[in-house]
């Protein structure tokens, strides 16, 4: 995936957001109002008309440099190409790639009722939008991990992500491993500010991802625990160790916010539990891979038994078919 990272918003109240989405398209709008001098190329113009018709959320004169942002936007949507875009909605995430094809302008102003405003509105088309990561898992709201919540929030109004944040944005719509990023200090940081214990600190929650770690070896390893970087029935323990699979676990737990990471049920920690199928569980994303890292997630036991050795992407599928009826 090439390109830059950006965030998508659609206007007040998110109003032409279902239009892109059955386009496809990414959008961007200028008022009636300030259009012309867009049009002209007359940056100052444009800017003094944005300082004298709008304020900000607290009623105060919109700051010079938010409105020359403003000026510049229609000119990134119209350069954008194989960039990805993302944008939250419905509880969801959801992310297109531009493509190379023209954007277009609004020749006259359209009214839009909720808004009870007339604009001018600048589409650039784009492959469909989706709600799924490459590996056809739904990216929730609720499941991203603070840090991330705080950068691709559709406030960031068209505006580049930064190298570090654009690769986990990347990282994530490929559904690849998380981990990277959510066991840097800072992102674990971002954890603890929101008042999510660590797992270390939580009745359960300590022991369970070094349980995790301890079985996993102990399933791939042989029989007299030898250790686990044999082959046995197609399963490799490709740790270090069981203390370093512990430490990769617990950025799992932590990044799937101690939901099962298929159906964002709360997992349960506690192994004397009436409900055992809600206990935690290693899952192998891909049972034909190892215990290694990107191929790990953590489930309900009950997920995990019926999952078996089934396709993730089409066990994922089924138990959306089951969940929507």
């Amino acid at each position: 995936m090439v390109g830059k990272v950006y965030i998508a918003n659609f206007g007040r109240r998110n109003y032409a957001w279902e239009d892109c989405k059955r386009r496809p398209s990414v959008a961007t709008m200028n008022g009636e109002a300030t259009h012309a001098y867009w049009l002209a190329g007359d940056k100052d113009g444009f800017i003094g008309k944005c300082r004298e018709i709008a304020k900000t959320a607290r009623g105060n004169t919109l700051p010079r440099f938010t409105a020359a942002r403003w000026f510049n936007l229609m000119g990134i949507i119209q350069a954008s190409s194989q960039d990805l875009w993302i944008h939250r909605a419905e509880g969801r995430l959801w992310w297109t790639e531009t493509i190379d094809e023209p954007a277009s302008i609004d020749e006259e102003p359209r009214r839009i009722e909720a808004l009870n405003e007339f604009v001018f509105e600048c589409h650039k088309p784009c492959k469909p939008w989706s709600d799924r990561d490459k590996l056809g898992r739904r990216i929730t709201w609720d499941s991203l991990h603070p840090r991330a919540k705080d950068f691709l929030a559709t406030e960031s109004t068209l505006q580049a992500l930064s190298p570090d944040n654009a690769d986990f944005a990347r990282a994530l719509v490929e559904g690849a491993d998380l981990a990277p990023w959510t066991s840097l200090p800072d992102w674990q940081r971002a954890l603890a500010n929101r008042k999510i214990a660590p797992v270390s600190n939580v009745s359960g929650r300590g022991k369970a991802a070094l349980n995790m770690a301890m079985r996993a070896k102990g399933t791939a390893g042989q029989s007299n625990g030898q250790q686990a970087t044999r082959r046995s029935k197609n399963k490799e323990f490709l740790f270090k160790d069981e203390f370093e699979a512990e430490k990769y676990i617990q950025a799992l737990l932590v990044a799937q916010e101690f939901k099962c990471a298929i159906t964002g049920l709360d997992l349960e920690f506690n192994e004397r539990v009436a409900d055992r199928a809600m206990l935690y569980s290693l899952d192998r994303i891909d049972s034909d891979k190892h215990y290694e890292r990107g191929n790990l997630q953590v489930v309900c036991q009950f997920i995990n038994m019926w999952k078996s050795d089934a396709n993730d992407e089409e066990f994922r599928r089924l138990i959306d078919v089951v969940r929507l009826g």
